[in-house]
């Protein structure tokens, strides 16, 4: 056992927590994603992190966009850890492309990355030009019943939109 209580087999690819020589980078990188195991495989349950603080950029003017990332998935056999996935999502500081393009290309990474029952993840941007844009995507594994349900999830998405007093 280590001083975390975890032995080195539980941390598994982790060099990132605990780290304190972080390097940020600003350029899109899924190469700084890391994973640990799911202690619970069997059980079912969300696990969701919210990224009040994402940017990119327009690929067009290059002008930032602001917007909080929610990332919500069921995990299979293994986990993201938060430090990486912090680190990813600042490396869009300097990526260009529109906001469809940012929550699809992390839940692919996330999905390569971790292979989960489900995810989605959905981009709440500030507005630029007084238009806002919230896309959302989401994935369920193939031939199970989170494929099913990411398509109910989908096809119902935003029918009863919240009340927005913070934009």
């Amino acid at each position: 056992m280590t001083m975390s209580g975890r032995t080195e087999n539980e941390k598994g690819d982790i060099t990132l927590l605990g780290n304190q020589h972080t390097k940020y980078n600003y350029d899109y990188d899924p190469s700084v994603l890391e994973t640990f195991p799911n202690k619970h495989p069997d059980n079912d349950y969300f696990v969701k992190f919210n990224c009040p603080e994402f940017t990119s950029l327009c690929p067009i003017t290059g002008q930032p966009d602001f917007a909080t990332i929610y990332i919500s998935y069921i995990p299979a056999e293994r986990m993201v850890e938060s430090k990486s996935l912090k680190l990813y999502l600042f490396s869009f500081r300097n990526h260009g492309d529109f906001h469809e393009d940012c929550v699809n290309i992390i839940m692919k990474d996330l999905i390569k990355l971790m292979d989960p029952k489900y995810i989605e993840v959905w981009g709440k941007f500030l507005p630029r030009g007084g238009l806002s844009i919230d896309p959302y995507c989401n994935y369920g594994k193939a031939g199970t019943k989170w494929e099913q349900m990411a398509w109910e999830r989908l096809s119902q998405h935003d029918m009863y939109p919240e009340t927005v007093n913070n934009r």
